[in-house]
């Protein structure tokens, strides 16, 4: 039986068990309502702190994360030559890439929802790779397509320079490739003044996305990329899933436009460029020459019309871009002259009025200057040679005969008035200013180099406008090679106007100019000049001869075989309209073509007067005598 004492304290056990104790009860409640009240202050404390202090930062976080900021190139500005024609323009084209990591995921998703349909990355990668190459026959191969697909980065390249049209078709085709706005420089002309215009390609060396543009590496180009650039612009907008080739339609806003470059409006005349380089390339292969160089310039304006060596660059073809190629060697490279440079003296010795051209003087076949002997070209005893006939036939010694009378202070004083050592402030990249050895470093012997052309340097382009200030009543122009620039709003902005310098009086150019109609004279008894070839039918010529001695970079010492053969030519000499400066780089003076550019020079002005329909000479120049009894 059991025992009632045990049975009830059981029971009684059992029922406080099965009733809440009064005590824990209430502890346990308030604990939990701590706790959710706890809770709900650190969730406001929260919501104030991310409504409050964290809202525009994470606003600004969100919206980044689905908008994107898409550069708008500039577009670049064309140059042209002085009629309108182009030399170089910008189009617009795409560069088509892809983001393989996203499109590896996307396709392998696929791939594994349908295994049996066939479709996965490889095969989604090759059918694009097939379209593609059709698209762009001759660009790109089917198989360098597939080698791209398979990179192991998670983003490539594929094709640059495609058309908008087809980059829209492709991508049309294949969502996930994606069409990055790009442009092109075109060259209608190809090497038509390569090397003047230069060279600008797309550019991304910069981290900033919106500065990849179109960049000038040469020439113009390169020297006037700033004005020729333009300014970029942006735009945001929604991309799909973040990809940012993949716009939602309607989400553009905060528009900044592009701001286009200038055009630049040059002086060449395409048609006389082509002729020029044309000409060039031909007579350095009938001379053998090494190369040449030629300046058409503007006898009153100091505008180049024509500016060429005989070989330059492709601007599609980069196995073309060599320095000797992309240089323009008519302003960077500078060389003795030889008698060209004699035209100094000419017109000193008449503008100091020590004598009239046709004071006479009695020439030696060979002077004595300090410590060595200067001979004529040809051996001859002492004649009497008018002071045309000194210059017409390029007499070394009636030359440094008056070179003496003038004294070697006034000679720099006239060297400088001419230009020679001074940049010819052309614009251009690797533009050199020549050289004059300073007056204190002269010897004995460098006032019997630097009459005759040899002992001092300059370009092409400086010894054309030599001769420019001779045409032009003696006022030297500054050559120039820009026109003007136009605005993308249709504003012309000339050039600032170049600075001249009153060489000599314009009776003294006058005397000068007419004096050296001579040199191209022919007549008997040694009363021809050294240029009749250089004669044109119906037109008054005027200009000069030279032959300066090279440097033997073997020996350092000056070469008799190697030789700079140039030519400076006034047409027409009675009423100047174009100066043509020539240097043939070393040419085998044994042919007739590289013993003197005046058969050159001949062809180029001949094309002139008929370009520019010059009239007509009123006469033939007067016959002078330039040796006498």
């Amino acid at each position: 039986m059991a025992r009632p004492g045990r049975r009830s304290y059981g029971a009684r056990m059992r029922q406080v068990a099965g009733q809440p104790n009064a005590a824990t009860g209430k502890g346990r409640y308030v604990g939990v309502r701590v706790v959710l009240v706890a809770v709900l202050v650190l969730a406001g404390l929260k919501l104030v702190q991310v409504q409050g202090f964290q809202a525009a930062a994470l606003s600004a976080k969100a919206e980044s994360q689905r908008s994107t900021t898409i550069p708008i190139p500039a577009k670049r500005g064309s140059i042209v030559d002085r009629n309108n024609v182009k030399l170089a323009f910008t189009v617009e084209t795409r560069a088509l890439s892809v983001n393989l990591r996203a499109m590896r995921k996307a396709w392998d998703e696929v791939a594994a929802k349908n295994p049996a349909g066939g479709q996965s990355f490889e095969t989604r990668a090759a059918d694009a790779a097939r379209f593609i190459a059709a698209k762009l026959p001759g660009r790109v191969t089917e198989a360098e397509l597939l080698a791209d697909f398979r990179k192991t980065t998670s983003f490539t390249y594929l094709v640059d320079g495609v058309e908008p049209s087809i980059a829209e078709e492709i991508t049309t085709a294949f969502p996930e490739i994606g069409a990055e706005v790009r442009a092109a420089r075109e060259y209608p002309g190809v090497t038509l003044a390569s090397n003047v215009v230069g060279l600008a390609n797309w550019r991304m060396d910069d981290p900033d996305v919106s500065k990849h543009s179109l960049q000038g590496l040469a020439g113009l180009e390169y020297t006037l990329n700033a004005d020729l650039a333009g300014r970029p612009g942006r735009y945001v907008a929604d991309t799909k899933q973040g990809n940012d080739n993949v716009i939602i339609p309607g989400t553009e806003r905060d528009v900044q436009p592009a701001t286009p470059g200038n055009d630049v409006v040059l002086t060449l005349d395409s048609d006389t460029q082509y002729f020029l380089q044309n000409a060039l390339a031909d007579y350095v292969r009938q001379s053998r020459a090494k190369g040449a160089s030629a300046v058409v310039m503007d006898a009153k304006t100091g505008e180049i019309y024509a500016i060429a060596d005989d070989s330059t660059f492709d601007p599609y073809d980069n196995k073309t871009y060599t320095q000797s190629l992309m240089d323009l060697q008519a302003v960077s490279t500078p060389f003795e002259p030889g008698s060209v440079n004699k035209i100094v003296t000419a017109t000193a010795a008449i503008d100091q009025g020590l004598v009239t051209p046709e004071s006479v003087l009695q020439v030696p076949g060979a002077l004595k200057v300090a410590d060595h002997t200067v001979h004529d070209a040809w051996v001859h005893g002492t004649q009497n040679f008018s002071v045309t006939g000194i210059f017409a036939k390029s007499s070394n010694v009636g030359t440094l005969l008056l070179a003496q009378q003038l004294g070697p202070d006034k000679y720099l004083d006239y060297l400088k008035r001419f230009g020679v050592g001074q940049s010819a402030g052309l614009g251009l990249s690797g533009e050199s200013r020549g050289f004059v050895p300073p007056r204190n470093t002269w010897t004995g012997t460098t006032f019997g180099n630097l009459p005759i052309g040899q002992g001092l340097s300059m370009t092409v382009v400086q010894m054309t406008a030599m001769y420019q200030a001779i045409a032009n009543n003696g006022l030297r122009v500054q050559p120039s090679i820009v026109k003007e620039e136009i605005r993308p709003d249709g504003t012309v902005v000339p050039k600032a106007a170049p600075q001249t310098t009153q060489v000599v009086s314009p009776e003294t150019a006058t005397t000068v100019r007419n004096m050296m109609r001579a040199v191209t004279q022919t007549g008997k008894n040694g009363n021809s000049g050294t240029a009749p070839t250089a004669a044109l039918e119906g037109y008054q010529i005027s200009g000069k001869t030279g032959t300066g001695q090279q440097v033997n970079p073997a020996t350092g010492a000056y070469s008799d075989t190697l030789y700079n053969i140039t030519f400076a030519g006034i047409l027409p000499a009675d009423s100047p309209r174009f100066v043509v400066g020539i240097r043939l780089d070393a040419p085998d003076t044994t042919l007739p073509a590289g013993h003197s550019a005046a058969p050159l020079f001949h062809d180029i002005a001949s094309y002139l007067t008929q370009r520019f329909q010059l009239p007509l000479s009123e006469g033939a120049a007067p016959y002078v005598p330039l040796v006498l009894p």
